[in-house]
């Protein structure tokens, strides 16, 4: 029978991972909870060039009172910012509990036709989920604004 040079188990036949006297670890990692992990980084920054994270970010922050309703003023079209102004003020996800920020869990779009998309965004708002389901255009300008915006469960 011929044998590998990394050292085997016995009775297996097959090598060992950690090769030649090896203790079948791997290397150690770094488990720094500071820091996002490398592949969570990378997710982040891919979801943000994407027109649907962007505007469920910006809707998320105007819907939870981090931000004034005229944030969004250059970003909106007229019916789409009346509805923001008149969801606004009561601050329908805002989290919780006090001091857990809302976030975008999930973003799925489908686009009717080029240069609109419509997205639905998935909050968690101090473990409570809400939909937001929201329109975008895209001007001739080649800027995407946003010209619907609903939440499920709220009236205005």
């Amino acid at each position: 029978m011929h044998r590998t040079t990394g050292s085997s188990r016995p009775g297996s036949g097959r090598p060992r991972p950690g090769g030649p006297g090896g203790a079948g670890t791997a290397p150690p990692r770094r488990t720094d909870s500071r820091r996002p992990r490398p592949d969570l980084a990378a997710r982040l920054r891919q979801r943000q060039g994407q027109p649907r994270y962007w505007f469920a970010d910006r809707l998320l922050l105007t819907l939870s009172g981090q931000r004034p309703v005229h944030w969004m003023l250059g970003h909106t079209l007229g019916s789409a910012y009346d509805r923001l102004a008149a969801l606004a003020p009561r601050a329908p996800l805002r989290p919780a509990p006090p001091g857990r920020s809302p976030f975008v869990r999930e973003c799925g779009e489908f686009s009717p036709r080029p240069g609109v998309i419509e997205a639905f965004a998935r909050i968690d708002s101090g473990g409570r989920l809400h939909a937001l389901a929201f329109r975008l255009e895209r001007g001739t300008d080649l800027r995407w604004r946003c010209s619907a915006v609903e939440l499920a469960g709220v009236r205005a």
